[in-house]
């Protein structure tokens, strides 16, 4: 096997892998709904005018914290 014929093969696999993963993302259904009912936010604090709110996705074990000021709504 020659090297030019070896590096023709690899071009041409990167190049169809690489057109395989284009069309992947574009056809793929990329959009996740999220259920309201399994999401919850509570305030858990206050920082100087603002609420902290502790949100979640119970499927999920983790949290994120937002701040939300009355004043800038």
């Amino acid at each position: 096997m020659t090297p030019e014929f070896r590096n023709g093969v690899a071009f041409s696999i990167a190049i169809t892998a690489f057109a395989f993963v284009v069309i992947a993302m574009v056809v793929g259904n990329n959009s996740t709904l999220i259920d309201e009912s399994s999401t919850s936010g509570e305030v858990v604090g206050k920082y100087k005018e603002c609420d902290i709110i502790r949100w979640t996705q119970h499927n999920l074990a983790e949290y994120k914290y937002f701040l939300y000021c009355e004043k800038n709504k």
